[in-house]
């Protein structure tokens, strides 16, 4: 399967005890909903078979099938976990996943000037930042973080023709 068509929800963490469970650390939002994917994780293109992922205080652990001690699962530490874009929900018209932002034109409403495509979206505490790469058409060389705010930054997201439309200027 492609790459872009897989979407990291986790990666394993530090082994727990001796027979093989570890801490796995969910990307989800919220962390919970790892608990709903475990069928389809894959890691290294192949699927994963787990014993269980269980919640443990605010913690997750897991166990993959047939691991059975610390040596054969420290190999697996730091290694992320992939679902199929295909295994998420369907959202509500008005919603979308942050993967499906990455790569979408962002256009300033206020000159309608091009001022790139969405590279990533980060979390630096206070709320969600688009960070916005230059492109060729851009009104300039300039990488941009734009706050995640609807209504307020954030004006309109096409998810067909894969436009986001921002209330930003070119010179902030």
């Amino acid at each position: 399967m492609k790459k872009s068509n897989l979407i990291c929800i986790a990666n394993i963490g530090k082994p727990r005890g001796l027979k093989g469970e570890f801490y796995i650390n969910s990307f989800c939002s919220p962390p919970e909903n790892i608990l709903e994917y475990k069928k389809h994780i894959l890691c290294n293109d192949h699927n994963i078979e787990f014993d269980y992922i269980k919640k443990n205080n605010s913690k997750f652990l897991a166990k993959i099938k047939d691991i059975n001690n610390i040596d054969d699962i420290k190999r697996f530490t730091n290694i992320n976990l992939y679902i199929p874009s295909t295994s998420l929900p369907e959202l509500p018209s008005d919603e979308i996943y942050w993967h499906d932002l990455v790569g979408m034109t962002v256009i300033g409403i206020n000159k309608n000037e091009i001022l790139g495509e969405v590279k990533e979206v980060n979390n630096f505490g206070a709320t969600n930042c688009l960070v916005i790469k230059p492109m060729n058409e851009s009104v300039d060389d300039k990488e941009r973080l734009i706050p995640f705010i609807k209504e307020t930054f954030i004006k309109l997201i096409d998810k067909k023709e894969k436009i986001l439309k921002v209330n930003w200027q070119s010179d902030y």
